[in-house]
């Protein structure tokens, strides 16, 4: 690595931090690089190279995946009120770096460690979240994406990476072909990084469920959500020796009308199951209304429905089956349930 320029007053010998490779044009003049300096260090065939405008890779050679992460999150991270970007100090080697700024679309999802994404020496180019005030520009290299409200990040590595869900939304928001779509919902769904409801809700802020190949893959998400729901449902019963329920049944008042669907339903005890697997798409508040009208009617004929999401039901399979064979044990307690006819769903 050549180092024909005075770097005082700081000098730029650690560089085995990966962070310390990639700096910006300002740091660099912290360090006593002028303009003219730079603009020498970076010329064809000199010992440095600018990767992006104002971020300079401090060797010529091809930038890792790594340092170009790095460099995109450099780019577009808020600056200080110094104009540099904050960097971790030897003190501080863990403190945040990159201010409104976090890596998201392919590049986040094989950070997460999907196997269905490129992996990233493929990427040409990274996507990073900012604010939506940022005055940014998307270059060859790096697509800048606008949100009014920045999530929390993941750290990944040591950087900063959106949520799985948001990261998929930015994803699907660049994809045309409906199976790479298809693939990304249903590996966020079946690796167990997100709930399918999470995913929905993040492609319906990002206005994406008006084209039909996104709402195809969409419906066979959370028919494949459901379906792994039912599965560990089934195991909770199975293995912690809860009776045998009905499943899936519809429940209607003898001559009167259908009380609703329900996933499993001990009828001796009055006691039922719904897997709350909203779909989100356009008001969740109403889809949370209707089960709660739902509820509220079957417990006042004295049938106590227990609502379980998919996420418990992965997470702590064990409690659950002690909150169903509690209301069991607690039916002998209660005044008779009306009487009600079970059909097939």
């Amino acid at each position: 690595m050549n180092h024909n320029t005075p770097l005082s007053p700081r000098p730029l010998h650690y560089l085995n931090d990966v962070r310390r490779r990639v700096l910006t044009a300002a740091q660099l003049r912290k360090h006593g690089i002028s303009t003219a300096e730079l603009n020498e260090q970076c010329r064809p065939g000199g010992p440095w190279r600018q990767l992006l405008p104002g971020v300079v890779l401090l060797y010529s050679g091809l930038p890792t995946s790594e340092e170009r992460l790095h460099a995109a999150l450099l780019y577009a991270a808020r600056v200080s009120g110094s104009g540099v970007p904050p960097q971790p100090s030897a003190e501080e080697p863990h403190s945040p770096v990159y201010t409104e700024a976090m890596i998201t679309g392919l590049a986040a999802l094989t950070l997460h460690g999907f196997t269905s994404t490129p992996p990233l020496p493929s990427l040409e180019r990274f996507d990073v979240l900012v604010p939506r005030a940022r005055r940014l520009r998307s270059t060859d290299a790096v697509r800048i994406v606008r949100t009014p409200t920045m999530p929390v990040p993941r750290q990944v590595t040591g950087l900063p990476v959106a949520p799985v869900a948001r990261a998929v939304a930015d994803a699907v928001a660049d994809i045309s072909e409906a199976g790479a779509v298809r693939l990304l919902l249903s590996e966020a769904v079946r690796a167990g990084h997100c709930e399918p409801t999470a995913v929905v809700r993040e492609l319906s802020r990002a206005r994406l469920l008006g084209r039909p190949h996104v709402v195809d893959a969409v419906d066979s998400l959370l028919a494949e959500g459901r379906a792994l729901a039912e599965d560990h449902l089934y195991r909770m019963v199975r293995e912690y020796g809860l009776p045998d329920p009905v499943w899936n049944v519809d429940l209607r008042l003898p001559g009167g009308p259908h009380l609703g669907d329900l996933d499993a339903y001990w009828p001796e005890e009055a006691v039922a199951v719904e897997l709350d697997t909203r779909a989100a798409r356009q008001d969740e508040d109403a889809l949370w209304s209707e089960y709660a009208r739902k509820r509220e009617y079957l417990e006042r004929l004295g049938i106590t429905v227990v609502h379980i999401s998919p996420r418990k039901l992965r997470e702590s399979l064990e409690q659950q089956a002690t909150v169903v064979r509690t209301a069991l044990m607690a039916a002998g307690d209660r005044p008779p349930a009306a009487h009600v006819i079970v059909l097939p769903r």
